[in-house]
């Protein structure tokens, strides 16, 4: 299985909820670096407890509308094709960094000004 795999595998976890899914393909003590990248968790538990909270980090009529994944070596580059309520189309990007065929770091790039105007 390919590391864009893995990714996508994790993908379609979030999308069905199954959050127990997506964390057993991240390490023990994996890093999430957030938008805007000043806010940071660390160890796989923090996160898992996060994501039982994404609905309200996420804008109202948060939807991804496309996704495409980029492998280079151990990291894989998703862009990601989003609406919500207030934005018609943008677009972010998260690379996931690995050690062998688990997600050590994953790091989200987005328009944090655009982001905080799509509440």
């Amino acid at each position: 299985m390919s590391l864009s795999d893995i990714v996508q595998r994790g993908w379609d976890a979030v999308g069905a909820g199954d959050f127990d899914a997506l964390v057993a393909d991240y390490v023990e003590d994996m890093t999430f670096i957030m938008p805007g990248q000043a806010d940071v968790l660390k160890g796989r538990q923090a996160f898992r407890t996060a994501l039982d909270g994404l609905g309200e980090i996420l804008p109202p009529g948060f939807e991804i509308t496309g996704l495409r994944n980029i492998e280079d070596g151990s990291e894989v580059v998703s862009i990601i094709d989003w609406q919500s309520s207030k934005i018609p189309g943008s677009q972010l990007s998260v690379l996931f960094r690995f050690t062998g065929d688990k997600v050590h770091e994953e790091r989200w790039f987005i328009d944090t000004e655009q982001w905080k105007s799509a509440f």
